[in-house]
């Protein structure tokens, strides 16, 4: 029965898989300033699918989609900043290179912070023992 389904299912599945590119994926805008601030923006996302590339750099599906989405928006003249916070309001703050301190982000910040003086008092306690 499982395999019946999967051979139900397999040519929408590869349907998905062959669908062609967003239009600006791969196209640059015609404005060159608003290409320039496009491209500025988009090497800050990461790609979702790709392991840390930005998608600016990545030739995955989905970061060709984030690109489209990004030149539109950009073309429609949104600011990169509200397009940045409808990226990360969509997909987390994973998506974003340029990480936000917020609720549940700070003791990301914290704790290194913390370490660094805790082994700095450690070794001013030493120092000063030695002498």
């Amino acid at each position: 029965m499982a395999l019946f389904l999967i051979g139900l299912l397999a040519p929408q599945l590869a349907a998905q898989q062959s669908l062609p590119p967003a239009p600006y994926a791969y196209r640059q805008l015609e404005d060159p300033a608003k290409e320039a601030e496009a491209q500025a923006l988009m090497e800050t996302l990461r790609c979702l699918t790709c392991q840390s590339q930005s998608i600016a750099d990545s030739d995955a599906a989905m970061a060709g989609d984030m690109r489209h989405q990004v030149r539109t928006r950009i073309a429609a003249g949104e600011t990169p900043e509200a397009i940045r916070a409808w990226l990360v309001e969509r997909y987390g703050d994973y998506v974003s290179y340029a990480p936000v301190v917020s609720e549940t982000t700070w003791p990301l910040f914290a704790v290194p912070l913390l370490l660094a003086a805790g082994a700095g008092a450690i070794l001013w306690r030493r120092l000063r023992r030695a002498r």
